[in-house]
């Protein structure tokens, strides 16, 4: 039986900053999915929406050949997507930080209790990160 890894993220503008997430979660196991963020949450989240609506991002996931399936997340129970697919393994961007506080605890109660969170290193966060990449195009529009 293949083990699981998920994934999440806005996955707004990709860039080598998501190529390596992908490939250093695929290390924890067989298959990846990658959740994709929904709109209405990428806003709540970030107090504005996404470049690219949740559809077209979905569709750049799906297109990236590291990544086994790629799926929408829940817009109102965030936990949703992880009890429909069972993860062996969740594997966090150094960076996320939102809904995290109660994963572990949520993980319990969806009957998870084996399933392992691991957070995945970074890769030059200086430059390899969706808002610095937006604030560098509108200087040059």
């Amino acid at each position: 039986m293949k083990s699981i890894v998920m994934v999440f993220g806005t996955f707004d503008i990709l860039h080598l900053g998501h190529i390596h997430m992908f490939e250093e979660a695929r290390e924890y196991g067989d298959k990846l999915v990658a959740v994709v963020a929904r709109d209405i949450n990428v806003e709540k989240v970030k107090g504005i929406g996404p470049f690219h609506n949740e559809n077209e991002r979905l569709k750049f996931v799906k297109h990236i050949n590291l990544v086994d399936e790629a799926v929408l997340g829940d817009k109102t129970d965030v936990y949703k997507v992880i009890k429909k697919i069972k993860p062996d393994v969740i594997a966090l961007g150094y960076d996320q930080r939102v809904y995290i506080d109660k994963l572990s605890r949520a993980l319990v109660e969806l009957g998870l209790n084996k399933t392992k969170i691991v957070r995945l290193s970074e890769c030059q966060p200086k430059r390899m990160k969706t808002t610095k990449i937006k604030k560098y195009i509108e200087r040059m529009i």
